[in-house]
């Protein structure tokens, strides 16, 4: 699924408008009427009920004002809030404003000086003769870029509380207002949605920081002809069930040795853990091999507990693993088809030695995670010069030591900064930024939000699990890109499967042991697609 920023939203719109010869009015109209349906077909019918659709200045008002007119054509009673006055609104909100004058639609401007209790007690009076179904907030869209504030905060607080306080669902229109269209962050304050219907393309405020305040989203078609989407040349996307169209192909023949070898490096001592979680992953997730390099005094809990997976003790390597031991583990390298490097390797001096080798040396494929990224974060220029494909998983806390900044400014542009971290790479290279709306970016300038996953995947051992289904999808040959977009596809839905039952409490262990059910219900949606 793409996604367009405001920016390239708005070339799409001046395309279809100039192009192909679309008036905007009639993108409007298509907004407006698919909102309806979607109410309809969300809420039931809507005659005899009072919708309350506050107008905001621009576009995104305009289109509340075609909600407010096909509302009243299934028999609703639309109640328009305009937020000023609506001889002031210009352009296609200016003409259905001049429309829903000549109807029969009751009208009331908030101006400066409004209060919300005269407004409230109003809309009461309203509710009792015809039962309110739904809040259309239409004051912003994609094109805010300031804070909200003065009046228009007021009006926003007033349909916060009239959401909180009348229990009446808050429909959006293309976006809470009050929210950056391309990080979704908070200008000032927002609308709190149940459901926000969105027009051509979804943003990334729909999914950053597991949209959180956009409730249920529906995209609705407005025409924009799909040849406009190529000329814009849109990078982003968002990573739903059709990434089970890039799984590799498992046929009734198939053995061991065709579905990939992965190398792990992991584990140190009181770390464990993190190695027999990253290598359980890889084996739940169809790696046809797993081989771990293991220091060698802590080999006896891995041969206890890995028993599907090889071990490698490496002999100078006792509580973590050592630069010494390079030349086993260059050997134990040859016909692997992947690496995980870092997940629970400590920082030793030995250690940090052995990582900045293998990253800078080693050609094959590498997830690379956890401790190795602190280390990286060490030798920044090291980075860029990997020996080949690299994926890097950092969460904000290692963005921060990786980039110098601080967790809030990556939190505030989260598909930036991960877009810029692998800029300038000679190989190969993708950043999965993990968080709630994941972010993977290449360097090739392409990125995606991931979709699954809920809040229960706080604990430890989480990002364990997903390098280790990382690496298994890299052995079983995908390429970083599709690897990295599958596997927190994969993992959030593992996850999405365990909240099924809890809605957290549950442990990294067992999403390693749902993925082979998240596999399935991705190869169910492939295997329908191609009926």
């Amino acid at each position: 699924m793409d996604i367009a920023k405001a920016a390239e939203m708005q070339q799409l719109d001046e395309l279809a408008i100039k192009k192909y010869g679309i008036p905007g009015v009639v993108l409007m109209e298509n907004a407006g009427h698919g909102t309806v349906s979607v109410m309809n077909n969300i809420q039931g019918p809507v005659k005899n009920t009072t919708v309350l659709i506050f107008v905001g200045p621009g576009n995104n008002g305009g289109d509340g004002l075609v909600i407010a007119r096909h509302l009243y054509a299934r028999g609703a009673h639309p109640l328009v809030f305009y937020t000023l006055p609506p001889e002031r609104l210009r352009g296609d909100a200016a003409v259905n404003a001049a429309i829903v004058e000549k109807l029969p639609i009751q009208t009331i401007i908030l101006n400066d000086s409004f209060t919300e209790e005269d407004t409230v007690r109003k809309i009461v009076h309203q509710h009792a003769k015809y039962r309110i179904s739904c809040i259309v907030d239409a004051l912003f869209g994609t094109g805010l870029t300031r804070e909200v504030r003065g009046h228009m905060a007021r009006v926003v607080d007033m349909i916060n509380d009239l959401h909180a306080n009348l229990r009446l669902p808050v429909l959006a229109v293309d976006l809470p207002s009050g929210m950056d269209a391309d990080t979704g962050n908070t200008l000032g304050r927002k609308v709190t949605a149940d459901i926000t219907v969105t027009y051509g393309l979804a943003k990334p405020a729909h999914f950053l920081h597991g949209g959180k305040g956009i409730g249920r989203l529906h995209i609705v078609d407005i025409t924009i002809p799909a040849a406009a989407g190529k000329q814009v040349q849109l990078k982003g996307s968002a990573i739903t069930d059709d990434i089970g169209n890039l799984l590799p192909d498992r046929p009734m023949d198939s053995h061991k040795g065709i579905h990939g070898h992965l190398l792990v490096l992991a584990g140190s001592e009181g770390k464990t853990g993190a190695a027999i979680l990253c290598c359980r992953a890889a084996l739940t997730s169809g790696c046809g091999l797993v081989t771990s390099l293991v220091p060698a005094a802590l080999n006896p809990i891995f041969e206890q507990t890995l028993i599907e997976a090889m071990t490698v003790a490496l002999p100078a390597s006792q509580s973590a693993l050592s630069i010494a031991d390079v030349d086993y583990i260059l050997a134990a390298a040859i016909g692997k088809k992947g690496v995980v490097l870092g997940p629970g390797i400590g920082t030793d001096d030995e250690t940090e030695q052995l990582v900045l080798f293998l990253y800078r040396e080693l050609s094959l494929p590498m997830v690379v995670d956890a401790d190795a990224l602190n280390i990286l974060a060490l030798h920044r220029d090291a980075l860029m010069h990997p020996g080949g494909p690299r994926i890097i998983t950092p969460h904000p806390g290692e963005m921060s030591r990786l980039t110098g900044l601080t967790v809030e400014e990556i939190q505030k542009d989260r598909i930036g900064i991960a877009r810029q971290l692998c800029s300038g790479c000679d190989q190969e290279m993708v950043t999965v930024l993990k968080g709630a709306g994941t972010v993977v970016a290449d360097n090739r300038g392409n990125w995606a939000i991931n979709t699954s996953g809920n809040q229960g995947m706080a604990t430890g051992g989480m990002g364990d699990v997903l390098a280790g289904l990382t690496g298994s999808l890299l052995a079983q040959g995908m390429s970083v890109w599709d690897a990295a977009r599958a596997g927190v596809y994969l993992h959030g839905l593992a996850a999405d499967n365990m909240a099924r039952e809890k809605k957290y409490g549950y442990t990294a262990s067992e999403v390693a042991a749902m993925l082979p059910t998240a596999l399935t219900t991705c190869r169910k949606t492939r295997g329908a697609e191609e009926q």
